[in-house]
Formats: C-alpha cells, sequence, structure tokens
C-alpha cells in the first residue's frame, strides 16, 4: 500500500469514527468531541484547571475556537475562567462540579460508544482490515547486542 493510499485510509477511519462519536455526544449529552476532550482534559488536571494555551493544544483547535469553546462550557456551567493571580495575562478555564459530574456521566458512554463504533467499523471491508492494523499490539522489539 502506498504512504498515499495508507494516510488516505487512516484520515477515513478518523472521519468516520470521529463522525460517529460526534452524533453520539450531541444526541446523548448536548456537546461535541471538542466539549469532551477539554471536559476530560481538565477533569484529569491537577486542580482542575488548565492555561487557555494549554487547553488549546489538547483540544488541537485554534485560539479563537477554544475561546468559542470555553464560553460555551461556561454558559453551561461546566467550567469557569479565572485569571492568574501571579500572571494577569494568564487565563485558565476551571471545572465545576457540575462539570466533573457530566464528565463522569459521559466517559463510560464515550467508552461503549467507541467500542461499539469499532465493532460496526471493523465489518467494513475497506476500513475493517485498516482498523485491525491500528488496534494490534506492536511487536515486541529486541535491541540488538
Amino acid at each position: 500500500m502506498s504512504v498515499r493510499a495508507t494516510w488516505s485510509g487512516l484520515r477515513s477511519l478518523h472521519n468516520r469514527i470521529s463522525a460517529s462519536l460526534e452524533r453520539a455526544l450531541q444526541r446523548e449529552f448536548h456537546f461535541g468531541m471538542s466539549e469532551f476532550t477539554a471536559l476530560g482534559a481538565l477533569h484529569e488536571s491537577p486542580g482542575g484547571e488548565l492555561r487557555m494555551q494549554e487547553l488549546t493544544e489538547v483540544v488541537g483547535l485554534n485560539q479563537s475556537s477554544v475561546s468559542r469553546l470555553v464560553a460555551r462550557l461556561e454558559q453551561s456551567g461546566l467550567t469557569t475562567r479565572e485569571v492568574c493571580e501571579t500572571d494577569r495575562r494568564g487565563v485558565y478555564s476551571c471545572i465545576t462540579p457540575a462539570g466533573r459530574r457530566v464528565y463522569r456521566d459521559a466517559a463510560p458512554f464515550y467508552e461503549e460508544t467507541l467500542a461499539s463504533i469499532f465493532d460496526e467499523v471493523a465489518s467494513d471491508p475497506d476500513l475493517g482490515p485498516l482498523l485491525g492494523r491500528v488496534r494490534s499490539p506492536l511487536p515486541d522489539v529486541v535491541p540488538d547486542g
């Protein structure tokens, strides 16, 4: 398989899985993958907070998109924004108790939905074999010597 075909297959696999997860999260929790990813990062971070720049890196969106994302999460009562006391230029996004509850409810749903999507994709004649290769463990590498 050519490098281009491999990359195209990986993109197709990612797009199909992401779109299915996005629809499921929207249907069940009224937010998408970006919001789930942000809540997860905040939930797992020490103190339940991240600088906006750190959140931008985790979510994989540009700064403007993350600002809008955080505004939606704030409006829903799932996060708050706080200015850093030692550096007034620094702004943190902080998960609220409600945000923690929503994430704890959404995480098992996400896992179950992802497993179901993997099962569905596994039967696809084009993407199933690629998913199988991606999911298979890497062989142990024995160092020369």
